[in-house]
């Protein structure tokens, strides 16, 4: 498929702009994660405790720090999800133990104060009659307080519980009897032993500064040995400039994509880092295809300019390159609408991945090797 019939754009004209402005986005990137804000690491680097919660009834955001404040934790960080002001996402603040286990604990002790310093008054009145919170009650616990008589009791505790997390909280009792036909007897041991709190815990991942640090450190590697293993690979495949040229391209793309990355103030967690190698991966891909045209073009066209063979190899896969990025861009766009919070970091660091990694493809790339075959002047030439 040929979107454009014959295309005759002269792209390398454009090169120095292009220099400019990628210069420039790297240049606001590195100066905000290293004098400005810098990178916000999330859980996966940086340690702690983090905790999902629901409520019953809308909680302000003021009014779930002024709780935590209270409490010594105002050091947390706290996210809304949504716009219905009932669920929020809290990071404890980092700790150091001794070792793994200290800090493990330290922060399970830090994440079952910040659950305390949200209940109500009322649940902790509840809790101290002895009843159970039946939005915070595990399968097994559920299974106990069941007749030990009752037939499928399991299959109905599942469906409490199954019910429970497709809801987020169970508001009252009698919605949860109408949804599932729940036996009156049980209907009547729940509530003459539970009582449904106020809030209730979708997740809690807890993560200690050490293995945190030890994250970032792989996480590192990951990505420094996936540009290093390329290089090789191009090295062989074509020639040690064509090489050099897509290291630099792939470092340009990651820097681009982590310098924008860092102005939005989003966590840096283990998913943005397998979107980053996923955009390394892409890029070289659309790089490398360009780059084999170009190849082929030097064999052919002895008598044209280096400069013009690189214009007529670029516009001659142009077709290719918007075709593959165009779909690409249009499925991360959509996981990024529609995916939902859980996948939309991974998913806005491909979006800006796909883009920096087309454009880079174009303007940087065969900028770096147009440039590398004008001052080296390799005496072979790039036709390998």
């Amino acid at each position: 498929m040929q979107i454009f019939k014959n295309p005759n754009y002269d792209f390398m004209k454009l090169r120095f702009f292009a220099f400019g402005l990628s210069f420039l986005v790297i240049l606001i990137g590195l100066i905000n994660m290293t004098v400005g804000k810098g990178l916000t690491y999330g859980i996966d680097f940086a340690g702690g405790t983090l905790i999902r919660i629901i409520f019953k009834e809308p909680v302000s955001i003021d009014k779930v720090r002024s709780l935590l404040n209270a409490q010594d934790l105002g050091k947390s960080r706290i996210q809304q999800v949504g716009h219905t002001q009932k669920e929020y996402i809290i990071r404890t603040m980092q700790l150091t133990g001794k070792d793994i286990q200290d800090e493990l604990e330290a922060h399970e002790i830090i994440g079952n104060k910040v659950i305390e310093a949200l209940q109500p008054q009322q649940d902790k009145e509840n809790l101290n009659r002895g009843l159970l919170d039946l939005n915070r009650l595990s399968v097994q616990e559920v299974i106990d307080l069941l007749p030990a008589d009752l037939e499928n009791k399991e299959e109905i505790a599942q469906q409490i519980l199954n019910y429970r997390k497709e809801k987020g909280i169970i508001q009252s009792y009698e919605e949860l009897a109408t949804n599932l036909n729940l036996p009156p007897e049980v209907l009547k041991i729940l509530q003459e032993k539970t009582f449904l709190g106020n809030i209730a815990i979708l997740s809690r991942e807890t993560v200690g500064p050490q293995v945190g640090h030890d994250l970032r450190r792989k996480a590192t590697q990951a990505t420094i040995w996936a540009l290093f293993g390329m290089l090789i690979y191009i090295g062989l495949r074509f020639k040690f400039a064509y090489g050099i040229s897509a290291i630099l391209t792939l470092a340009h793309d990651v820097l681009v994509t982590v310098g924008i990355f860092s102005l939005t103030n989003r966590e840096l967690n283990l998913p943005v880092i397998a979107a980053i190698l996923t955009i390394v991966g892409y890029s070289l891909n659309d790089t490398i295809v360009i780059f084999d045209r170009i190849r082929d073009n030097l064999r052919l066209l002895r008598k044209e300019s280096f400069l013009t063979i690189i214009n007529k190899s670029i516009n001659q896969t142009l077709s290719r390159t918007i075709i593959t990025s165009g779909t690409t861009l249009l499925t991360v766009i959509a996981l990024y609408l529609f995916g939902g919070e859980v996948i939309n970091d991974f998913a806005f660091t491909m979006m800006i991945g796909v883009i920096a990694g087309t454009y880079s493809s174009i303007y940087q790339s065969c900028a770096y090797l147009y440039f590398w075959n004008k001052i080296f002047k390799p005496k072979k030439g790039l036709r390998k």
